[in-house]
């Protein structure tokens, strides 16, 4: 029969042998597979850090994002103050004193309520009273051709095809006009001169009608013309040189914006546009808001006494 002793020592070597239970580990289970390991208080707690990381990141200030307006901006007018084509070139011309009168031009400018995104206003117009008589057109077209001996005979300054590109190549640009011959257009797209003729606006196309197969019509087309495109919703064209009477300013006026209603009305399917504000400008000058009247406010200021250069 063994001895007490041995129990006791028998019994301690089995709980030293015996496997340990084994005890689950929540800190190495993933927080994402047992969502139930975190408790809604200890979930809160780890989201505050995040939050306020992003705020000492903005500093405090709250970051919004700017708002992306599809029409260009149109302000308040209602305490804008307007003035009679009469008035406003009076101003223009106290402004413009002592400068030599073949330097400044009037100007106006139309401002449109219009999208930002859509159909842009681009066109040609033939002014009552030009202001420009300028007028060098060059023309591209073969040299030993039909088109050339009639374009030198209506006064083109430069024709050809490759001499002329070579000398635009060169810089050498001794015209404001461009036109270019239906047959020519393979040849004009091969010397690639779109970066130098684009931002001058001499680069023919088929919109500005300046590609065409009767080059003699074109021509004549051209000369007395102006060109205006739309850019950021404002309309912008030299109207007048500074000895034009009031007269020849308001008809010059008159037909612009008859002729910008025109390209507008063939463009709302696309694009709305409304005319929003004419403004009037020289030079060197500010501008003047017009209200549509022509007399002056003054009646010892009469339009015979702005018909004259100072």
């Amino acid at each position: 029969m063994a001895s007490q002793r041995q129990c006791l020592v028998g019994m301690a070597s089995m709980a030293l042998h015996a496997a340990a239970r084994p005890r689950p580990q929540l800190a190495l289970v993933p927080r994402f597979l047992v969502p139930a390991a975190n408790p809604p208080q200890q979930q809160q707690q780890h989201r505050q850090p995040v939050q306020q990381q992003a705020r000492h990141a903005s500093h405090g200030k709250t970051v919004k994002r700017k708002v992306k307006h599809k029409a260009f901006r149109v302000h308040d007018k209602t305490k804008l103050e307007r003035f009679s084509l009469c008035d406003a070139m009076r101003y223009l011309r106290a402004a413009e004193v002592g400068r030599p009168p073949a330097s400044v031009s009037y100007d106006v400018a139309v401002k449109l309520q219009t999208n930002k995104s859509g159909a842009v206003l681009r066109d040609r117009i033939r002014l009552p009273f030009p202001c420009n008589s300028d007028f060098r057109i060059a023309v591209i077209c073969p040299e030993d051709s039909k088109t050339a001996s009639e374009a030198r005979a209506d006064g083109a300054v430069a024709v050809g095809e490759e001499t002329l590109f070579a000398a635009i190549k060169a810089g050498d640009i001794a015209f404001n006009r461009l036109l270019c011959h239906v047959d020519s257009v393979p040849a004009l797209m091969k010397a690639g001169l779109g970066p130098v003729l684009g931002p001058r606006g001499l680069m023919p196309s088929l919109k500005t009608k300046t590609v065409t197969n009767d080059v003699r019509t074109q021509m004549r087309e051209l000369a007395g013309t102006a060109n205006y495109r739309e850019r950021t919703g404002v309309v912008r064209m030299a109207i007048g040189q500074l000895n034009f009477s009031p007269h020849m300013v308001g008809e010059n006026i008159k037909a612009f914006m008859a002729q910008l209603k025109k390209d507008m009305k063939d463009v709302e399917r696309q694009t709305a546009k409304v005319v929003d504000e004419v403004v009037l400008s020289s030079t060197n000058g500010p501008g003047f808001s017009l209200n549509g009247s022509f007399a002056s406010t003054d009646e010892s200021v009469t339009p015979a006494a702005l018909s004259t250069v100072m």
